[in-house]
């Protein structure tokens, strides 16, 4: 039985991303994304399933961060997760009588119409995680009338739901990634895969950007995500996080990666793993792997004076 650390307490989206990514997995809750990816590098948690992407707040920017700087982890498994906030207070607690909030900032932001609108005289106080929140709340004596949650979060800590489904939108999904120590084989290509990558400029010059975009345009790969974030070394300095279509065995995608690493400073290879949208690419003329596998046997022919 595996053991995945995530980002806790019990109730957290996070969890419930777990349980549906590794029903079997002993669960690790850890005080913060940091705390769980250095539990997967350590060796104290198999691996690891901690937040990536949001669709309506984008990138968890200390998973990019740790992505980036920490010991090297792969992402072999993802998630989207559609996210459902409740209001969660002790029983017998009456919307009106609520005059204080506690929940994640994230969940502030996406349930600011329904907070407004409901309960306009309540103070909404940040907490580090949804379910930390909802922990608080259940407590005798909380200064808190009331939590933004997950649903699960009113289970695990004996919570009344006094309103469900309360953000601001319907749609919301949260994109997880299960990661692990780098060592093992890569997950096998599906036809309808993912790859992440960092990568850090070698110097910042003139189209810098452009040649590593050029990179994945010339060989038909579609990038899904870009994110920039400051290196520290100064204002105008960043590195980059690409995810695109594809896997790593794909000719296109290895002609991709090798061009990257001739042009930057630094790539990261971050892993390929089947997408969980389970979209499959687009793949255009000339960059199939027959395609890329002909040109290299009329090249050879070229350079042996077979032609």
């Amino acid at each position: 039985m595996p053991r995945l650390a995530y980002l806790g307490p019990e109730g957290t989206f996070t969890e419930e991303a777990l349980r549906l990514l590794d029903p079997a997995a002993e669960r690790l809750p850890c005080a913060s994304v940091s705390a769980a990816l250095n539990a997967a590098r350590t060796g104290d948690a198999d691996g690891a399933v901690v937040p990536l992407e949001n669709s309506v707040e984008g990138a968890i920017t200390t998973t990019l961060d740790e992505f980036a700087w920490g010991e090297p982890l792969m992402i072999n498994a993802e998630l989207l997760l559609p996210v459902r906030f409740s209001l969660l207070a002790r029983p017998g607690t009456e919307i009106p009588h609520i005059k204080r909030v506690y929940t994640h900032p994230a969940a502030i932001t996406q349930c600011r119409a329904y907070v407004s609108r409901e309960l306009p005289d309540a103070v909404v106080v940040a907490a580090p995680s949804t379910a930390a929140a909802a922990q608080e709340v259940a407590l005798p004596g909380s200064p808190y009338d009331a939590a933004i949650a997950a649903p699960i979060a009113g289970e695990h800590y004996g919570l009344v739901e006094l309103a469900s489904d309360i953000g601001d939108r319907t749609d919301t999904v949260t994109r997880f990634v299960k990661v692990c120590r780098p060592g093992g084989p890569l997950p096998e290509a599906t036809g309808s895969d993912r790859t992440s990558l960092v990568v850090f400029l070698s110097d910042d010059h003139p189209g810098a950007l452009l040649e590593m975009l050029t990179e994945f345009s010339v060989r038909g790969v579609n990038l899904t995500r870009i994110e920039s974030r400051p290196t520290g070394d100064g204002i105008g300095r960043y590195f980059f996080h690409f995810d695109f279509e594809g896997h790593a065995a794909d000719a296109r995608v290895g002609e991709a990666l090798a061009g990257l690493h001739r042009i930057a400073g630094e790539v990261r290879f971050l892993g390929s793993y089947p997408r969980a949208d389970g979209i499959a690419p687009q793949v255009k003329r000339g960059t199939t792997d027959a395609e890329f596998a002909q040109a290299g046997d009329w090249l050879a022919r070229i350079r042996t004076g077979r032609f």
